[in-house]
């Protein structure tokens, strides 16, 4: 996994932001939908944890799935047996779950795209998947992806929120991304996604890649919060910022341990306060004290 598709540093974070979702009718519905794929794209399995995290909440229901023997090799994405409640043993195959959800209090339904990046046939797969988009009424889609940077475990993770989809871009004050290279399958869904006329964001957290393995809770929870923000719909993450707090907390004590990690450590942590210190403004100062108020309000009765 290498770092791709996404800059580190946040964008589209100007005072003249404007929300995601346009306002719509009474009693109109917005249907989103969020996709993750595990592999390439999915650093420490952040991107896909987080859209677990999130299907889960909601109580998602399993809507439609995307035939594996079209799509994967099964000798590079093996099937894997398990146990079920009864003791009796299950082959879990590869594959794409589309899940529906309604977020609460809200008028977002979300449809969830969860599976692995797929070995074979990305125009058809992609196809295939817009085919489900359609029949399912999406105005939006969010890809959700993570890639390994050089960034500090005790610093903020920064998540990049970019579109090529001009009107939204201009709207949202972000920006178009500049990668260019070899992309997963959440760079040519992009790219499918609008040329079917479906506005499309796409969110990349950065995560540390000396602590690549899964899970990275810290990352996932950055990734949730943007969500938050994309959707306007508050969300229960208060069980996953503890684990959050725990797994930098446990960095931290298998640093001290190695001197030269210790010392890359706070290399990264002077680079990145320094880099910062722009950002220090009020506008920043304001939208952290927002989001603020927003999360103390979800714990009040």
């Amino acid at each position: 996994m290498n770092s791709f598709e996404g800059d580190t540093a946040e964008q589209g974070a100007g005072p003249e932001r404007e929300r995601f979702l346009q306002p719509v009718a009474d009693g109109q519905r917005i249907t989103v939908m969020l996709a993750a794929f595990e592999g390439w794209n999915d650093a420490g399995e952040a991107a896909s944890d987080s859209l677990r995290y999130l299907n889960k909440l909601w109580g998602g229901k399993k809507v439609a799935s995307i035939d594996a023997d079209e799509y994967y090799d099964f000798q590079f994405t093996r099937p894997t047996v398990r146990r079920n409640a009864a003791g009796e043993r299950k082959i879990k195959w590869p594959s794409t779950r589309i899940y529906k959800a309604s977020a609460p209090n809200s008028n977002v339904d979300v449809i969830f795209v969860q599976g692995t990046e797929p070995s074979y046939k990305w125009r058809a797969y992609t196809a295939e998947l817009l085919v489900h988009a359609e029949a399912l009424n999406v105005d939006y889609v969010v890809l959700v992806g993570a890639l390994l940077a050089d960034v500090p475990h005790s610093r903020p993770i920064p998540v990049s929120t970019s579109s090529d989809d001009a009107p939204l871009r201009e709207r949202m004050n972000l920006e178009a991304s500049q990668y260019e290279g070899p992309v997963g399958i959440v760079g040519v869904l992009s790219e499918v996604a609008l040329l079917a006329g479906i506005p499309t964001v796409s969110l990349w957290a950065a995560v540390p890649h000396y602590v690549a393995q899964a899970p990275s809770p810290k990352a996932q929870l950055a990734l949730l919060h943007r969500i938050e923000e994309l959707l306007q719909v508050p969300l229960d993450t208060h069980e996953l910022a503890e684990e959050a707090d725990a797994w930098e907390r446990g960095v931290d004590e298998l640093a001290t341990e190695d001197p030269e990690i210790a010392a890359y450590v706070r290399q990264l942590e002077e680079a990145k306060d320094t880099a910062d210190l722009p950002e220090a403004s009020g506008e920043s100062i304001a939208r952290e004290f927002e989001r603020y108020l927003k999360r103390r309000g979800q714990d009040r009765p």
